[in-house]
């Protein structure tokens, strides 16, 4: 599963950025821990401090990875975004469509 990882800084976690720590390898390593492999590293200006691009085997690997960061405290704001195979969620949308009665 292909996942889009965005994230804001801590302070401290800025300084680290600062003073060499090389988040790439890191990264690289978190990734690998939980069976996925990242794809690219890439440091913003804007809304989010970083952007991470990467697989994971599945929903579990790439929740596991996120809530080890959180629970880091190294960063804020980080969200977790999943590619979704467009085709199915349609079919399925249809389906629920053909049944669904809206209120009023």
């Amino acid at each position: 599963m292909k996942v889009t990882i965005l994230a804001n800084y801590e302070p401290h976690a800025a300084k680290g950025v600062m003073q060499g720590s090389n988040r790439e390898v890191a990264i690289r390593a978190l990734f690998e821990s939980v069976g996925g492999r990242m794809s690219s590293v890439i440091f913003t200006r804007g809304l989010y401090d970083v952007v991470v691009n990467g697989e994971v085997p599945d929903q579990v690997a790439g929740m596991g990875m996120a809530l080890a960061v959180r629970a880091s405290g190294s960063v804020r704001d980080l969200v977790v975004l999943e590619e979704l195979d467009m085709k199915a969620v349609i079919e399925v949308a249809n389906k629920a469509a053909a049944v669904y009665e809206p209120a009023g």
